[in-house]
């Protein structure tokens, strides 16, 4: 049953939801971002409000089709590509035009408006470029009939999605064993992607085949995507759940409680250097000192061959407010006191344990094994 009720922030439509979301990952869905069959809308549950609430909206027009990614209503490197695609199937239904260059022009426009609004997730921006490929694949066609070719590329690119984060957790699950304690920072569940996830597919699949786990979920500061989101995913499919503070991560390793680190990316340099939620590195450094195997979950979409180091990454820089009032009834720091507030920072390669992609389990020299992504 769905109660629709007029938008106050007049972006859409709210749909209050009585079920659970994030059962449909048993369906192979991404629970977050859909389209409906002829392309109308993209209907989203809004990741900001969660636990508390489970919102939906219903997206049509470009500037909130923007604003739900840079807002993070829908986050999370495979999840956003899959909805630029849908929501560049969905403008394109609204473009009118009478021949190729003038639909294609104010396409790659709208794809170029939906890049910009989170420059650090790769998968944003190849989603959209292989939507505009597909475009320019059909040039012979009648205009009218581009919106379905599309809608038919986004789909592709949500079914290959489900494909890929099966396969990532089949592999990320011959890394643990039963009783392993599991750290996680920041959130790569099916929220985040599709399924089961990326960095918390092995949980998840472990849970559905009876191998009990212990989740350590890093609160991930200062948008909160562990507590929030992560804890929420993990708790609702019964696994063995413990939140904690960002800062008390090394004291669990120090106690032993800690047996892998399981973290998802938005992008892979050749070098094996990722860019990751803010914290990732210094989670690594934990790690790599305490002798505990680090493990990026991404897919082969997230390595982006143009990068050579993670230098190389342009890290997305956000609204101070963030740290100093977000989720707080009074401001937490002094009047006026500046805040730095990166989105992401990135881990040296040579902290990292292995990358776990669809492709199978890659380990350094990463300059080597990575080839095969994007050869």
């Amino acid at each position: 049953m769905m109660l629709r009720v007029a938008n106050p922030r007049a972006k859409g439509v709210i749909i209050k939801m009585e079920t659970n979301p994030l059962t449909s990952y048993e369906l192979g869905a991404n629970p977050g971002v859909r389209m409906t069959d002829g392309g109308e809308v993209v209907i989203i549950l809004d990741q900001t409000q969660l636990p508390n609430r489970e919102v939906r909206y219903i997206l049509s027009e470009p500037g909130e089709l923007f604003e739900a990614i840079a807002e993070l209503q829908v986050r999370g490197a495979p999840a956003i590509g899959i909805f630029a695609a849908y929501a560049l199937a969905v403008i394109s239904a609204h473009i009118r035009a009478f021949t190729f260059d003038d639909f294609y022009n104010e396409l790659a426009e709208r794809a170029e408006y939906l890049n910009s609004a989170r420059p650090t997730a790769v998968n944003l921006a190849r989603a959209t470029g292989r939507v505009l490929a597909a475009v320019r694949e059909n040039s012979d066609l009648p205009v009218p009939e581009l919106p379905l070719v599309i809608r038919r590329e986004a789909y592709a690119i949500h079914r290959e999605d489900i494909a890929m984060c099966r396969a990532i957790s089949e592999y990320g699950l011959t890394l643990v064993k039963a009783g392993d304690g599991i750290l996680t920072h920041c959130n790569a569940g099916p929220l985040a992607t599709s399924r089961y996830g990326t960095g918390l597919g092995a949980i998840l699949l472990a849970q559905e085949r009876g191998i009990p786990l212990h989740a350590y979920v890093d609160e991930t500061r200062p948008l909160l995507q562990g507590a929030r989101l992560t804890a929420y995913e993990l708790h609702n499919a019964g696994v063995d759940t413990t939140l904690i503070c960002d800062s008390a991560a090394s004291l669990v390793m120090r106690k032993g409680k800690i047996n892998a680190v399981f973290v998802g990316c938005d992008r892979v340099a050749r070098n094996g250097d990722v860019a990751n939620k803010i914290g990732t590195s210094g989670a690594a450094i934990l790690a790599k000192h305490y002798g505990i195997p680090f493990y990026v979950f991404c897919p082969s979409s997230t390595l982006d061959p143009e990068c050579a180091t993670g230098a190389d990454i342009v890290i997305e820089r956000r609204d101070p407010d963030e740290i100093r009032t977000k989720f707080f009834a009074e401001p937490i720091a002094p009047l006026g006191v500046r805040a730095y507030n990166p989105a992401f920072d990135v881990t040296d390669g040579e902290l990292i344990t292995a990358i776990v992609t669809e492709k199978g389990i890659l380990r350094a020299p990463y300059s080597e094994s990575l080839r095969v992504l994007y050869e």
